[in-house]
Formats: structure tokens, C-alpha cells, sequence
């Protein structure tokens, strides 16, 4: 089968690899529909953080299921799924305490090979999440915004619910990628009333707008921190989400927040310095990390995606079939596409 390697720093290539098989009572065997790039996936990509020569890539998908194990009882072959980053187990005290991301039950090794023809997903029956009805009568738009939910929406969902966004409130969103984008749409559905989205270009003000964002900062820095306590009248926010991970981005999260409120942290961490008595002074909570994918999709998201309640789909701009991945990959490092789907086979 054909899929997706990592060669080197800016160098992805299509490789023929062997058939993912079952490796446990509990596994499925995916024959991947679309999977995607993600915003983190270019650190590895650029060079700037390690990922070995040679490894499959991918962390999102959907697909048809093609085989489970004995230890499978709630699918089966033909099941359209969601197949998020997490691969929870469901009973451990993390899963049980909503915390899916850190299930103590996870494989080691991290993720890989979800930009491929078929793939292997661990604890099938609590990782993925089953879409209803036919796939076929799915549009290309709710395909698109299905496949958010494997990451990108279930994250910024997280970044909403971990900085307490409440009705009525005012939100600032730090990162107009994918996650930075559903962010938005995020807060916006928790009830935000005022959110304002940190965004530089165009086309990403664009979106925003549609998902809720009332208010756009394109200044960075003491400029940004200026500009959002101008829009607030010198309180801060009420809620902050930080989806970028860089150290300037968490510092200045921390600085338009206002007292009492708590910074939903979700953009991979790319400096390990954080200053807590910034925190401390400021009476600023701080938490967050990857998200519980697989629960948020069936407790909340999967159901307004079909209802058409949330497009989420839209964060996609570009999209490429598997032979092009390098195209993929590097339209989002150039910044020519906000996120770029990979369309590898037909729901049929």
C-alpha cells in the first residue's frame, strides 16, 4: 500500500509499505478516506523539532473499517469512523475522569501513519468514533468537517472548555491555524458574546469572522497586549485560549487575561519556560493539554456537525490526493493554505 514518509526536514515522500495488520484482540484495520496536515506536524516538517527519517506521518482520519479483532464488539466491517490522536481505553482513572489524552493504557511511540491507504487503530471500540447513517449520502463539506473531529475541533473545543469560556463572556483566541480557527468556533458556541481572534492574514480573518469573531488584533507583543486591554476596556479577558505554543504567545495569553481568569493552553509547547509568577501576580489559572477527542466528539460535536449546527470543515483550504503529500505539506509551511486535506479514497 502507499503511504506518507518522512524523509527528511522538508522532504515528504509516498513510499510502498506493508499492509497494517492486527497486532491485538482489540485493533481495527482502516481503509483511510481523507486524513490531513496538521499545524504540529509542520515543527518536524521545518526541522526545528526531532521526528525519526523514515517513519509514517499522520495523526487524523476518517475511514471505512475493514477488519476487527475478536475483542471488538461495538463495530465492524463497513462502519464509517472518526479516527482521532487518542487512543483511549475507557477504564483507566484518566478515562474515567474525562481525561482520554493521557489514558494510562495508550501504546508508547506517539502516532503515525494515518496519511496512508490503510492503518492499524489500537482499542477500537473506545478510540474511534462511529458516524451514523451512510457515508455516501455525506457531503463533501460534512466529510471535511467530520474530519476535524479527529483533532483540530475536538482541540480548540478543549482550549474553550479548559479557559471556563461562559455566556456572556469575552474570549481572545492566540493562533489563527486550524485549532486557533475552531477555537473561535468553539467559544462561540460555549456562548462568548465578545471574541476577539489574534489573526495577521487575510484569508484566516475571513473564517474567524464566520465562526463568532467579533473583534480582530493583528499586533503582536506589548502592541497585541495593548490593543486587546484598549478593546476591554482595560479589564482583560475573560477567558483566553492559546493555540500557537510558542513562548511569546502563552506570555501574552497570560498578560490580556484578566484577574480570575484561566488560559486554556492547547498549542504544542515549543519552550519549556514558563514564567508562574506572572501567573501568581496576576491571579491567572493556567491549564489545558491535548484534548479528550473521542468524548467531546460523541458528547457534543459529532452530533452539530450533522446537524449542520458548526462547519467546521471550512479551516480546510486546499486539498491534495495522497501521491501529492510534499504539495501538502508545503502549502501549509508557506502559509498558502490554512490547513490541507489528504483525499486517499472514496467512501464507497
Amino acid at each position: 500500500m502507499k503511504a506518507a514518509v518522512f524523509v527528511e526536514p522538508h522532504v515528504m515522500e509516498v513510499h510502498e509499505v506493508p499492509m497494517p495488520v492486527m497486532q491485538k484482540p482489540d485493533d481495527a484495520i482502516i481503509r483511510v478516506v481523507k486524513a490531513c496536515v496538521c499545524g504540529s506536524d509542520l515543527w518536524w516538517f521545518r526541522g526545528i523539532s526531532p521526528r525519526q527519517h523514515g517513519s509514517l506521518t499522520g495523526h487524523e482520519a476518517i475511514g471505512i473499517i475493514e477488519q476487527v479483532g475478536p475483542d471488538v464488539h461495538e463495530l465492524k466491517p463497513g462502519d464509517f469512523v472518526i479516527v482521532p490522536f487518542t487512543h483511549a481505553c475507557g477504564r483507566c482513572a484518566a478515562c474515567r475522569a474525562g481525561f482520554e489524552a493521557n489514558c494510562f493504557n495508550a501504546e508508547p511511540g506517539g502516532n503515525a501513519g494515518y496519511q496512508a491507504e490503510y492503518m492499524r487503530a489500537a482499542k477500537a471500540d473506545t478510540a474511534l468514533v462511529k458516524v451514523p447513517g451512510d457515508p455516501a449520502n455525506l457531503s463533501e463539506e460534512t466529510l471535511a468537517s467530520l474530519l476535524t473531529l479527529a483533532d483540530v475541533m475536538a482541540t480548540g473545543y478543549h482550549a474553550a472548555l479548559s479557559a471556563e469560556v461562559k455566556p456572556g463572556s469575552t474570549a481572545v483566541v492566540f493562533g489563527d491555524g486550524g485549532v486557533g480557527l475552531c477555537g473561535v468556533l468553539s467559544a462561540h458556541l460555549l456562548g462568548a458574546e465578545r471574541i476577539i481572534a489574534m489573526s495577521r492574514h487575510a484569508d484566516r480573518q475571513a473564517i474567524v469572522r464566520e465562526f463568532g469573531a467579533t473583534d480582530i488584533v493583528a499586533e503582536r507583543g506589548d502592541e497585541a497586549v495593548e490593543k486587546v486591554m484598549e478593546l476591554t476596556g482595560g479589564a482583560g479577558a475573560d477567558a483566553v485560549l492559546e493555540c500557537v505554543g510558542s513562548a511569546l504567545s502563552t506570555e501574552t495569553a497570560v498578560r490580556v487575561a484578566r484577574p480570575g481568569a484561566t488560559v486554556g493552553r492547547v498549542g504544542v509547547p515549543h519552550d519549556p519556560k514558563i514564567d508562574p509568577t506572572m501567573l501568581f501576580w496576576r491571579n491567572v489559572g493556567l491549564k489545558g493539554g491535548p484534548a479528550s477527542v473521542a468524548i467531546y466528539d460523541r458528547e457534543v460535536l459529532l452530533g452539530k456537525v450533522l446537524d449542520g449546527e458548526i462547519n467546521p470543515g471550512r479551516v480546510f483550504t486546499a486539498d491534495f490526493d495522497l501521491d501529492h503529500v510534499q504539495d501538502a505539506y508545503e502549502a501549509m509551511d508557506e502559509r498558502r493554505a490554512v490547513k490541507s486535506m489528504i483525499s486517499i479514497s472514496s467512501v464507497r
